[in-house]
């Protein structure tokens, strides 16, 4: 599970609004995996401890956020190598919009999962990171490949002035994009890519993963 080390995502306007990991996305996903049997490993960038965004602090997960080991010891992400994993898995919040979309290492980590058949998988905002997956040659790993992500609707609702929409990005290299209606649970499964388009979505699309891995285990 990759989960973004940014604290902040600059905006369209070139403020800073505070940002990270969607607590929700990250807690319930680990709980649902790890019910299935599935062993999960944390990794961030250069391994630093993530932020959690305190918009998804409400009460519900607070206490799981501060007991999850995993968050507090993440693996490097430069370090991981795809043989060693069966799936990748990438949640949201607004924090891979300003990270994990350019990493190179995460790029040619999903393009190494993507080419050996493996489970890919991103919810929410966590469908940015899959943007650094362009080859050498500029061409995009999951061209024309069926997802979704957090939609433009949805942002529009949240207010936010993100600097640019990850739906939009995605489609310009190639995907494509098929947004369930805001707010629903929506998993769009290509093959051996799994991703969900919101927090509503994250129980079913952690599901979707462990079906995929291990479908006795569910």
């Amino acid at each position: 599970m990759v989960v973004s080390g940014a604290d902040s995502l600059t905006l369209a306007d070139g403020t800073s609004h505070p940002t990270g990991f969607w607590a929700e996305e990250v807690v319930e996903s680990v709980r649902v995996l790890r019910a299935a049997g599935i062993e999960v490993t944390v990794a961030t960038p250069g391994g630093v401890v993530p932020t959690v965004d305190k918009a998804s602090l409400d009460g519900t997960f607070d206490d799981a956020v501060e007991s999850l080991e995993d968050l507090r010891a993440p693996a490097v992400l430069e370090s991981v190598q795809a043989a060693d994993f069966d799936a990748i898995h990438l949640p949201g919040g607004h924090g891979p919009m300003a990270d994990l979309a350019s990493d190179e290492a995460l790029g040619a980590l999903l393009a190494d999962f993507h080419d050996s058949g493996k489970v890919v998988a991103a919810l929410c905002h966590g469908p940015a990171g899959l943007l650094a997956a362009v080859r050498a040659d500029g061409s995009f790993v999951f061209a024309g490949k069926e997802m979704t992500a957090f939609s433009d609707e949805e942002e529009r609702q949240g207010g936010l002035n993100v600097p640019y929409s990850v739906a939009g990005r995605l489609a310009e290299l190639g995907a494509r994009l098929t947004p369930g209606e805001p707010w629903s649970s929506t998993v769009v499964v290509d093959g051996t890519l799994v991703t969900g388009q919101n927090p509503q979505s994250t129980v079913a699309t952690a599901t979707r993963v462990a079906e995929l891995l291990y479908p006795s285990s569910t």
